[in-house]
């Protein structure tokens, strides 16, 4: 398909981004691996000289207090994680500078099914510190050698010269770390040149994000755009156009890919593209949260619900990763119990404006197919189905608002962890990620079981008493759906991003975390120092430690500790 002119009458513009990038492949295929890894180093000094902005520029759209607790929020999903993937990028670009695996020196171990898997977090000091009781490791799909992995970890920085043409990266408007680290792994995993088109809810970052990378801007290697669906539809469709990468929807990805209306259905039917190129995504669903019974205490019953509060509100529940769907033992006696904290910890969190366009109506759509849904405070809404058998749209449309619905399922421990398994892989919408809350004595009882229960979750980040959020936070992780889907049948997308050790065609992240937190796990015979994390939404000091985490991300040091300790125990 021919590009069509934009409305905006931009054309000019954007043919001259294009043409300036289709040059600027060239002299990027010129730079030394050394070269490269310097610009990278430039955007991770650039981002933290303009932090403070970028976080100013993100309140301003999300329509927060500027000393609102939440504002921790932005710095710990904006700059910070770009910091930490420019730290872990560049270290891999150094392993290959000197003709190392960007795994060495990462432990590697096994997982079930045959699977290599690499050790991502804890690496190092800082992570045992400041990270402690988390971990994650990156699972390769089955039957693939230790060998091959390492041989092939660097993907295209192993064929410098061998670029990979100008893509278009279509950015977010919920995370304002996507674009940045979306472009950065176009750029340096995929050896590409590449277009960033803001999304109009972010323009106001424009010149914050011309700051952050103008190293690769002036070296020639990206250019960013701003404007409405008119401009994306040019860009994606020019001849000078080779690959795409995108956030947001499966219904967005289907209207770029088959087109809208009628015809873009028929074209998905016959699997006939209106956009005849690569097209890679990070897409949504309704990512659940499988939480495992046992007796709990009150403490607990009280923090996992804060827990899951936080995985439906975080960001005022605009996230591809927000659960959507808590999945509960019918028969736990403690049920009603934990259901009342969860109402409890709903209505509790912090109100914030409804930023994100469209959210209102899709909270009407929830309560019209739900009439017996229940306001819980602050335009959010919990759905209980009574049903299994007749869930609803809750399963299986992303409502990409501050609603979360309960899903009950019978059983005993083991015989609901097998349905809860069974109902995620097969009749949920999207892979993109999926929780599991499991007390410590539960874990031991299940032994193996639990692991296999892992290994069975098709999903691209399993989460067990951690956010999958985590995932997105750990810059060595690979962040995406659970390989497979294909463009007629996208579910939460294809390929990865993020990714830092560079790794090929991985399979999934498994992240695991406390079940408690300090101090409170000491009392419990663990030894776990990380308190209530600050990416939870209660937590009164998560503005500071996240501005904290990030100066020390830019740089790491002994004397930043204390402070940011302190301000973690007082969340």
């Amino acid at each position: 398909m021919t590009a069509s002119i934009p409305a905006t009458g931009r054309a000019a513009e954007i043919d001259r981004a294009l043409d300036e990038l289709t040059r600027g492949e060239a002299a990027w295929a010129a730079r030394s691996l050394a070269e490269r890894r310097e610009l990278l180093e430039r955007v991770g000094a650039a981002t933290a000289a303009n932090a403070r902005d970028w976080v100013r520029a993100a309140v301003a759209y999300k329509r927060l207090p500027e000393n609102d607790q939440l504002v921790g929020e932005e710095w710990i999903t904006g700059p910070y994680p770009v910091l930490t993937s420019v730290g872990a990028l560049s270290a891999s670009i150094r392993a290959l500078e000197r003709g190392a695996s960007p795994v060495d020196g990462f432990s590697v171990g096994r997982a079930p099914g045959d699977r290599v898997a690499v050790r991502v977090l804890p690496h190092g000091v800082w992570d045992r510190l400041l990270l402690n009781g988390f971990s994650a490791e990156v699972w390769m799909p089955p039957g693939v050698p230790e060998e091959r992995v390492r041989a092939r970890a660097g993907l295209s920085l192993r064929r410098p010269t061998e670029t990979g043409g100008v893509g278009v990266v279509l950015g977010a408007g919920n995370i304002t770390s996507i674009p940045v680290l979306d472009v950065l792994y176009e750029v340096y995993a995929n050896n590409r040149v590449v277009a960033l088109k803001l999304n109009p809810v972010t323009d106001g970052l424009f010149e914050v994000f011309s700051r952050v990378l103008a190293p690769l801007i002036e070296a020639g290697a990206v250019r960013i755009v701003t404007g409405g669906a008119d401009v994306g539809a040019y860009l994606v469709h020019h001849q000078r156009t080779g690959h795409v990468h995108m956030t947001g929807s499966a219904a967005t990805h289907d209207a770029i890919v088959f087109g809208t209306g009628p015809e873009g259905a028929a074209r998905k039917r016959a699997g006939t593209p209106l956009l005849d190129k690569p097209v890679t995504s990070e897409l949504g669903g309704v990512s659940p949260t499988i939480v495992l019974p046992d007796v709990w205490t009150d403490a607990d019953l009280r923090y996992q619900a804060g827990h899951i509060a936080t995985q439906r509100l975080h960001n005022g529940g605009y996230n591809c990763v927000a659960s959507q769907v808590v999945v509960v033992a019918a028969d736990w006696p403690q049920k009603d119990r934990f259901l009342a904290h969860l109402r409890s910890a709903l209505s509790g969190a912090p109100e914030r404006p409804a930023y994100y366009p469209g959210s209102d109506e899709r909270v009407r759509a929830a309560r019209a197919a739900y009439p017996g849904a229940e306001a819980v405070g602050g335009g959010r809404v919990l759905i209980e189905i009574p049903d299994s058998d007749e869930p609803g749209p809750a399963l299986t449309e992303e409502y990409f608002s501050p609603v979360l619905a309960v899903l009950e399922l019978p059983g005993d421990t083991r015989q609901f962890l097998d349905r809860a398994v069974r109902a995620a892989n097969e009749r949920f919408t999207g892979t993109l990620g999926v929780n599991l809350v499991v007390h410590p004595r539960t874990v031991s009882a299940l032994g193996p079981e639990l692991d296999r229960a892992v290994a069975a979750l098709r999903y691209g980040t399993v989460a067990l008493n951690a956010w999958t959020g985590v995932g997105y936070l750990t810059a060595t992780a690979t962040w995406g759906a659970f390989p497979g889907h294909t463009p007629d049948d996208v579910q939460s997308g294809i390929g990865v991003v993020h990714n830092a050790l560079l790794l090929d065609e991985p399979e999934r992240t498994v992240v695991r975390g406390p079940f408690r937190p300090a101090p409170r796990a000491l009392l419990h015979g663990s030894a776990v120092m990380s308190p209530k994390p600050p990416w939870f939404v209660d937590n009164r000091t998560a503005a500071t430690t996240g501005r904290l985490l990030t100066e020390f991300a830019a740089a790491p040091r002994w004397s930043a500790l204390p402070a940011i300790f302190a301000s973690a125990l007082r969340g």
